[in-house]
C-alpha cells in the first residue's frame, strides 16, 4: 500500500464509524458496470459536503488491490449486487486529491510535476522487476506495468476542478492542466476507470472541452447516479425516526434538490451535510455557511446581468426562472448573461434545476437565508424593507388587520421593481414577498388544486407550528376582494385542506389597475 497507489481503507473505515452513515455502496455496482468500456471517463459534480471525498474513498477501498476490505462491505447493500466479487480488491487503484498537491506547490507546472513524481515513485516500488523505457515518464510508466502486468488502473481524482476555483482568471495554467488530463487519461489502454470529482463540471472552450471522452454527472443532469448524490427523502425519514427529529422540518430546511431518474421516478434529494449537523446537534439552523460563505454567493449575485436581480427576487418570492445551463463555460469568471451566473449557482447548491422545464429556484429554507444574508449589503433597500417587515405583515394577518395587509402588501409592490404589475402572476409574486416570514412557519403551495379550480396561494402551517391558522388566499385583478372571498367558498377551495383541523383564515386581495391600489378581505373559518 501507498499514500496514492492502493492506499490504506483508514478514511473509509472512519466513515463508517461515523455517528450516522447511509449507505451509498450500490454506487459501486453502477460504476462497475463502466470498468473497462468506452464508458470508463465518469464526471461526478456536486456541491460541497455532498459526499464527493467519502464516494471516493469507499471506491478505493473497494477496488484497491493492497489490502483485502471484505469485512467492510460485509453488511453493506454493495455485498447484495451481481458484481460484488468480481472487483472486490482486484484492480491497482490511483487516488488523488488535488487539492492536496495544488496547495503544497506554487504554480500549476510544479502541480503537475510533484503528482508525476510521486505517482512514478509508488509504481516503481511496486513493481520493482519491470522494465521501464522510461522511468521519468508517468504515462510510459504505467504502460509498462499495464502491459507486462495484464492490468489496468483504477484512477480516482478528487477535488479536480480546484485549480479552476483557486486560480480562476489564469486561462493558461487551465489549459495547461486539461491537456495534462487529456494526455494522461483520454485514449490509454491502461486506464480501466477514471472517475473524477468537482464542484464544477469540466471546463468547456468555446464548445469543445479538452475531456470530451467524460461522462458527466452535475447537479444539471444526475442520470442514474442520482440516489447517490446525497440523502434520498425515504433515507431523511428514518434518520428522522431514529433520532425523534421532525421530518416535517427537516423537510423544509434541506429538502429541494429534486431529479428525474432515467427509470423516470422523481427522487428528491437532501443536503447531507446539513441533515447530520441538525440530527446530531437535535437543533434545524443553517448549516450552509458551515461550507460556503454568504460572501461567495454575493459576489454573483451583485453582477446584475441583463435582469440578474430581478429572477433572484421573482426566486425569492417563490417563483422559478428559465434558464440556458448550455453555454455555461464551467468555470468561475466566464459570464457572458445571467443564465451562465444562475447556472454557476446551480453547481454551487444554490439553485435546484429541474432539465424538463429548465426551470431554477431556490431549494429550501437553509439556502434561502443565504440570499437573505447576502442581499442585506448590496444596496437592495426595497426588497430588504419587504423582507424585514414581512414577520409583521404574517402578524397582521393573524390579527385579522384587513387594511395593515392591504397597506403592507402595496408597500411590497412599490419598492420593489420587479414587481410592477402586468398580470396576476406578478401580483402572486408581491404577495409571495410580502409574506416571506410565512415559510418558518407554513408550507407555501401556489395554485394547489382544491374544490372546482385552483387555490391561489395556501399557507398549510407544518406540525410543529400547528397553533398557526391556514390561510387561503385569492387573488383578483380589476374586481373586488369581496369576489375573491365568494369565490374561495363557492369553488370550496378549503377542500383541499381537508386532513387539516383547525382555524382557517379566507383571504381576498384585489388590486385596482386605475386607483393602483390594493384591497383586502379577511374572513375566519374553520373546518
Amino acid at each position: 500500500m501507498g499514500n496514492y497507489l492502493n492506499p490504506a481503507s483508514t478514511k473509509f473505515q472512519m466513515s463508517l464509524r461515523s455517528d450516522i452513515y447511509v449507505d451509498k455502496s450500490e454506487l459501486i455496482e453502477v460504476i462497475n458496470q463502466m470498468i473497462g468500456k468506452e464508458q470508463r471517463y465518469v464526471c461526478v459534480s456536486r456541491p460541497r459536503r455532498f459526499g464527493k471525498s467519502m464516494a471516493a474513498n469507499m471506491l478505493a477501498a473497494y477496488y484497491g488491490c493492497g489490502e483485502d476490505t471484505s469485512a467492510l462491505f460485509k453488511k453493506l447493500k454493495i455485498n447484495r449486487c451481481s458484481s460484488y466479487l468480481e472487483h472486490l480488491n482486484q484492480h491497482d487503484v490511483l487516488l488523488l486529491n488535488m487539492q492536496e498537491f495544488l496547495s503544497r506547490t506554487k504554480s500549476v507546472k510544479d502541480m503537475l510535476a510533484r503528482v508525476e513524481h510521486f505517482l512514478i515513485l509508488e509504481l516503481r516500488n511496486q513493481y520493482p522487476d519491470v522494465l521501464l523505457l522510461d522511468e521519468a515518464d508517468l504515462i510510459q510508466v504505467m504502460k509498462d506495468i499495464s502491459v507486462s502486468q495484464k492490468r489496468t488502473f483504477i484512477i480516482l481524482i478528487d477535488e479536480w476542478d480546484c485549480l479552476f476555483r483557486e486560480y480562476k482568471n489564469d486561462v493558461e495554467a487551465h489549459k495547461e492542466y486539461l491537456d495534462f488530463l487529456r494526455v494522461w487519461l483520454k485514449d490509454q489502454a491502461y486506464v480501466g476507470l477514471a472517475y473524477m470529482t468537482g464542484i464544477l463540471p469540466i471546463k468547456k472552450y468555446g464548445t469543445h472541452s479538452a475531456l470530451n471522452m467524460f461522462s458527466e454527472y452535475s447537479m444539471v443532469n444526475l442520470g442514474k447516479l442520482v440516489p447517490y448524490f446525497g440523502f434520498t427523502e425515504e433515507e431523511v425519514q428514518r434518520l428522522c425516526m431514529d433520532y425523534d427529529m421532525s421530518f416535517e422540518e427537516t423537510q423544509s430546511w434541506y429538502d429541494g434538490y429534486q431529479f428525474k431518474h432515467p427509470n423516470g421516478e422523481l427522487i428528491s434529494i437532501y443536503s447531507p451535510q446539513s441533515v447530520v449537523e441538525s440530527l446530531l446537534n437535535h437543533s434545524f439552523q443553517n448549516y450552509w455557511n458551515q461550507t460556503e460563505t454568504y460572501e461567495a454567493l454575493r459576489m454573483y449575485i451583485q453582477m446584475n446581468m441583463d435582469g440578474l436581480k430581478d429572477a433572484v427576487v421573482t426566486m425569492l418570492a417563490g417563483g422559478r426562472v428559465r434558464i440556458n445551463t448550455g453555454k455555461f463555460s464551467n468555470d468561475m469568471t466566464t459570464f457572458s448573461g445571467k443564465d451562465d451566473v444562475l447556472t454557476l449557482l446551480v453547481h454551487l447548491g444554490y439553485l435546484t434545476y429541474d432539465m424538463n422545464s429548465s426551470m431554477a429556484a431556490i431549494p429550501n429554507r437553509e439556502v434561502r437565508q443565504e440570499y437573505r444574508n447576502s442581499i442585506e449589503d448590496l444596496g437592495w433597500d426595497g426588497v430588504m424593507r419587504s423582507l424585514n417587515d414581512s414577520q409583521k405583515l404574517l402578524q397582521a394577518l393573524w390579527n385579522l388587520d384587513a387594511k395593515a395587509v392591504a397597506k403592507g402588501i402595496e408597500k411590497t409592490h412599490q419598492e420593489v421593481s420587479i414587481l410592477q404589475y402586468n398580470d396576476e402572476n406578478a401580483l402572486s409574486y408581491t404577495i409571495n414577498l410580502a409574506f416571506y416570514a410565512a415559510r418558518e412557519y407554513y408550507n407555501v403551495f401556489r395554485e394547489l388544486p382544491s374544490g372546482r379550480g385552483f387555490a391561489d396561494i395556501c399557507l398549510i402551517p407544518r406540525k410543529l407550528y400547528s397553533d398557526k391558522p391556514a390561510v387561503v388566499i385569492e387573488l383578483k385583478w380589476d374586481k373586488s376582494a369581496v369576489g375573491a372571498i365568494a369565490q374561495i367558498k363557492e369553488r370550496q377551495y378549503v377542500n383541499t385542506l381537508s386532513e387539516y383541523c383547525g382555524n382557517i383564515l379566507l383571504v381576498g386581495v384585489n388590486y385596482d389597475r386605475k386607483k393602483k391600489t390594493h384591497t383586502c378581505v379577511i374572513e375566519n373559518a374553520e373546518i
